[in-house]
């Protein structure tokens, strides 16, 4: 990993970390992060893969009030990183190292929360001080602050990812290499439970007697072979897009008054 390699992480990061409190531009989220990071240091496949398998998992992650969700841009950084140290130290295996990194986003993920919360720490005399400019109307030194405190949070994935950028490539893959085969396949099965864990957790939250149907046949049609992710998702496009016209026809005829429609199709699904 060249100096050019590890300025583009430390670019990553820096950005992961303010988007983690900004929620913008989306770049905390695993699938582009990882994919960032895979882009700029040449393991762009390995990237997508181990961005798409922890967004499984972090589909039901969200801050709620105080509640804050496990740090999906640590997980995210941190895990592609050591992905990637691990492909460049030699003969590592990229489906063990894919594993291994999913496994690691869980605690890794969890130890950031440390960092938010000093980060949080840390933004209370900022927010004192933008109340006594606010006092002042002095809207520039508000704005000041603003800046710093979005900073602060972006350093707070940039230290550990420069870091990490800093381990020997093949102490990460000798250690990869070394652990046994239970091991690394416990961590494969347990990667794959986490995220389906984190799909079910999304349809808990999604789940209706409406969408239900749905989710029923998406199951039957992805058992399909020949059909692609975008024969896929444009069977899901036009079935929703059905599914609001005939929804908004049946809400327009029975604000009129009628008992029947003369649309048998949409008196059925509003009854649904």
């Amino acid at each position: 990993m060249n100096i050019i390699n590890i300025i583009l992480i430390g670019i990553v990061a820096f950005l992961a970390g303010c988007e983690g409190i900004l929620d913008q531009f989306q770049f905390h989220q695993p699938v582009v992060a990882c994919t960032l990071i895979g882009l700029v240091t040449g393991h762009l496949k390995e990237g997508i893969i181990l961005g798409g398998s922890l967004q499984m998992i972090a589909l039901g992650w969200a801050n709620v009030g105080a509640a804050v969700a496990p740090d999906a841009a640590l997980a995210s950084v941190a895990s592609a990183i050591i992905m990637v140290l691990a492909l460049e130290g030699g003969d590592a295996n990229a489906t063990d190292a894919i594993n291994t990194s999913i496994a690691l986003a869980i605690p890794l993920s969890v130890a950031g929360l440390f960092l938010t919360m000093l980060a949080r720490t840390l933004a209370i005399p900022i927010v004192h001080g933008m109340d006594a400019a606010a006092e002042d109307a002095n809207f520039g030194k508000i704005e000041t602050l603003s800046w710093l405190a979005i900073v602060m949070q972006g350093v707070r994935i940039l230290v550990p990812a420069l870091a990490l950028c800093f381990i020997s490539p093949a102490a990460v893959t000798e250690a990869l290499n070394r652990m046994p085969e239970w091991l690394t396949g416990g961590m494969a099965v347990g990667g794959g439970m986490v995220a389906a864990v984190g799909y079910a957790m999304v349809i808990n939250m999604m789940s209706t007697k409406e969408t239900w149907p749905f989710f029923a046949l998406g199951f039957v049609v992805a058992a399909i072979p020949n059909l692609t992710l975008i024969a896929l998702g444009v069977i899901g496009v036009v079935l929703a897009m059905i599914y609001m016209t005939l929804k908004s026809l049946a809400t327009s005829n029975q604000g009129g008054g009628n008992a029947g429609s003369g649309d048998p199709l949409g008196d059925i699904i509003n009854d649904y």
